[in-house]
């Protein structure tokens, strides 16, 4: 008599209850078990510790302090072997490549269709790496090109100055807020600019937003 296949043990955390309702329908096949559900980052390593699902579906913001990622790295600095697919709205390449990074599995957008969530939870169940087919191709463009963000491109100091221009604040008010004179940030801030090789204050706003340093 053949031995029947083991389900798939299935965790999701996410803090919109309407989203996991969603996502747990689209696992509703015989081959899934959604064995537990978290709305926050407390909950979710809470449950993953007692139910020890074989996969976890972890939203990367909860709107609380503790984010999904950091989640992720408690988890697997825990349990290194644990499969984690990552699911978020947001796609910069800097989130993206950070959560691979860590040892996530998969990292699949919020719009994906039932099919590529069946797909990642079932790669990353077997221990694979699942690429959605845009993130791969972005994936593939940063190795070739390099990794010409700003987070790999300025220091710290310079990265802090990055994200306060792109948050619209003034050479002034960066200047009062790191307790510096006008003049050490409007040099700082056109270094800034040549290193990146852009200079509108909208061109900022986006490459900071593209790589996660500022909400959009």
């Amino acid at each position: 008599m053949k031995k029947k296949a083991e389900r798939i043990r299935v965790m999701l955390a996410d803090d919109h209850p309407i989203v996991m309702a969603g996502f747990a329908m689209s696992l509703a096949a015989p081959e899934f078990d959604v064995v537990a559900q978290a709305r926050t980052p407390e909950e979710a390593i809470a449950q993953f510790g007692e139910q020890r699902p074989d996969v976890l579906i972890l939203d990367i913001r909860f709107g609380e302090q503790l984010t999904g990622l950091d989640v992720a790295r408690r988890l697997l600095a825990d349990t290194p072997d644990a499969r984690i697919v990552f699911l978020t709205q947001f796609d910069q390449d800097s989130l993206i490549k950070e959560c691979y990074r860590i040892g996530g599995r998969a990292f699949i957008t919020k719009d994906c269709d039932p099919e590529e969530l069946a797909a990642a939870v079932r790669r990353a169940h077997a221990g694979e790496l699942y690429f959605m087919a845009p993130i791969a191709e972005r994936l593939a463009s940063i190795s070739v090109l390099g990794d010409v963000s700003p987070q790999a491109l300025l220091d710290e100091r310079s990265l802090e100055i990055f994200t306060l221009m792109a948050e619209g604040l003034t050479n002034a008010e960066i200047a009062e807020r790191l307790d510096v004179s006008s003049k050490t940030i409007s040099n700082a801030s056109q270094a800034v600019k040549e290193k990146l090789g852009i200079h509108r204050p909208a061109d900022i706003t986006r490459l900071a937003v593209r790589h996660g340093l500022i909400q959009p």
